[in-house]
């Protein structure tokens, strides 16, 4: 038994799952676990109560919601959860939504991402088995929200963003070696945002010698970012460089993005953005295995110099990488194009 798919979506199950969806937002970005909201609707269609996943260990969001509703004095036994991801059937850190829905009695459940994990995957058949009405209702406001995420889960391996700033001519650094700074204030502090949402950041050991980057986040106004794992991937050692600062920093020691990525993977990294320099940042598009890129593009012009990407092996136009879903921002005087590779449920 499966839960039933169901692509006819009413206007109440869309005003409750686009509320579901603003919750999941306010749930980390990074980790190991998707963002997910709940919300639970009684029969007369009031609110009784809503939560959101808070991060890895927390009570996951129908829990939460549960709780929420609890708190409000409200019976939650007949309601109907609006969530943004198929419920868990599984123990991990915390135990199966799928128990906790049951265990209060609600009536009906409508989701929308079914949940790729195949740890976790299966909830919607389990409430159906249980008796409860639980329907796949696809919303996709709430799969964008978890794209990288879902991306990850469905490729078996972190989802890449590859990431530099150039010069309008394609060059990362002028023919002395110097890049600082190649973009304006603004175009950075995006950068450091980024950097406070996703759980690495990958360099290779030559732009640690070269330029001995910290490799943290530091958004404006935010002295208590989350601070992702610096990965230095190569062989050569890197003594006394700032990322050795603390032990949250691990090297990687291979060129081969493959193994590079499965070793990040058992770390239960989910994101990761790779900073370069350009025979890593190569390597990663070479092999297929960049997922989203962000490139910043300054009003400059070196004509000589670092290129921002190396031979892809491409010989021809028709074999060139082409991008999809391409958005172009106004970065104070410069401009961070994005762009994917990978769809996922999307």
């Amino acid at each position: 038994m499966t839960a039933d798919r169901d692509p006819s979506a009413t206007s109440v199950d869309a005003a409750w799952l686009e509320r579901a969806t603003a919750l999941s937002v306010n749930g980390p970005a990074y980790g190991p676990n998707p963002r997910v909201g709940c919300v639970l609707v009684g029969a007369d269609g009031t609110m009784l109560g809503e939560g959101w996943h808070r991060g890895a260990g927390t009570p996951h969001a129908e829990p939460a919601a549960i709780a929420d509703a609890a708190a409000r004095g409200h019976e939650v036994a007949g309601a109907t959860a609006y969530v943004t991801l198929e419920p868990c059937s599984h123990t991990g850190r915390t135990g199966p939504c799928t128990d906790a829905l049951t265990r209060a009695g609600v009536a009906a459940v409508r989701y929308a991402v079914a949940d790729p994990n195949p740890e976790a995957q299966g909830g919607g058949a389990v409430l159906l088995a249980r008796g409860i009405d639980a329907r796949h209702v696809p919303y996709g406001p709430a799969a964008q929200v978890n794209r990288r995420w879902l991306g990850a889960v469905e490729h078996g391996r972190p989802w890449v963003i590859a990431k530099w700033a150039q010069t309008l001519d394609g060059r990362t650094a002028a023919a002395d070696g110097t890049s600082f700074w190649i973009t304006g204030e603004e175009a950075r502090a995006h950068a450091h945002g980024v950097r406070a949402q996703v759980d690495a950041i990958l360099v290779g050991t030559g732009t640690v010698r070269v330029d001995d980057p910290e490799l943290s986040a530091r958004p404006p106004g935010d002295a208590a970012a989350h601070q992702p794992l610096r990965a230095v991937m190569g062989l050569g050692a890197t003594p006394g460089a700032k990322v050795w600062r603390d032990s949250h920093a691990v090297q990687l020691a291979t060129h081969d993005p493959h193994a590079a990525l499965t070793e990040l993977a058992s770390r239960e990294v989910r994101t990761v953005v790779v900073e370069g320099g350009a025979t890593v940042t190569t390597a990663f598009l070479r092999a297929g295995l960049v997922d989203e890129l962000h490139v910043y593009v300054a009003p400059a012009l070196l004509g000589a110099g670092t290129a921002a990407v190396g031979d892809l092996g491409i010989g021809t136009m028709a074999g060139a990488l082409r991008a999809q879903d391409v958005t172009a921002t106004a970065l104070g005087v410069d401009t961070l194009v994005t762009a994917f590779f990978q769809r996922g449920q999307i």
